[in-house]
């Protein structure tokens, strides 16, 4: 696990917990490390939730399908990044989205009764590891009313220009990555990709942003 060490200490859930605590850790909550190839599915919609994963390397992301198979992007998981945590707690009997790898990447996945339920070593860093999770999961119903703000706008644009400027103010700037393609824009903000092609191409000619694959400017 020491070969993970400089990632973990990014990850939330392991916040304020020395490095020789966390490996200590690891070890008691029988933490396992898995490789998936590009495209492999990490958690399959409609399986029991269980684990909590912790991106290592690599990227994926999380997706939801409705009845007719149209596909909704949620979020991308990036390295350091925990994903699955809020059905693992709920111990939901299906879970309601997908998580595939964008890339070989590697995973950390950790049965969520191991954290929940301390262990007979009382260790006194185990109370931390709750309080994290619990403060991760806060954050994530942030992330999920903005995505809400995103999506309830009634048009293209507004959802498009709505995104853009949450990721400027992400970024600090206002030149920055997003991290989809078009298609992918597209099922994010749940819109058709041509009509998205057409509304970028208007708001630059506007001059109202700068666009370049995944790369956008706002003027």
């Amino acid at each position: 696990m020491k070969k993970y060490l400089e990632i973990l200490k990014k990850c939330p859930l392991f916040s304020q917990i020395e490095d020789e605590n966390l490996l200590t850790m690891l070890k008691c909550l029988d933490a396992k490390v898995e490789f998936f190839d590009k495209k492999y599915t990490i958690i399959a919609e409609g399986n029991p939730a269980k684990h909590i994963g912790i991106m290592l390397s690599g990227s994926a992301q999380i997706t939801q399908s409705d009845f007719y198979g149209n596909r909704t992007i949620l979020t991308t998981v990036e390295p350091s990044q925990v994903f699955a945590e809020a059905f693992a707690c709920a111990q939901v009997q299906t879970v309601p989205v997908a998580v595939t790898a964008n890339e070989p990447c590697e995973v950390m996945l950790i049965d969520c009764a191991n954290i929940l339920h301390t262990c007979n070593n009382n260790c006194s860093f185990h109370q931390q590891l709750i309080f994290n999770l619990m403060r991760n999961l806060a954050a994530k119903t942030i992330l999920i009313q903005q995505k809400i703000e995103i999506t309830s706008k009634r048009s293209t644009r507004d959802k498009l220009m709505t995104y853009l400027m949450l990721q400027s103010k992400k970024a600090d700037s206002n030149s920055f990555d997003i991290p989809f393609n078009r298609q992918e824009l597209a099922d994010y903000l749940e819109v058709d990709r041509s009509g998205l092609s057409t509304e970028i191409g208007k708001l630059c000619k506007e001059g109202i942003i700068k666009s370049n694959r995944n790369h956008f400017e706002l003027i």
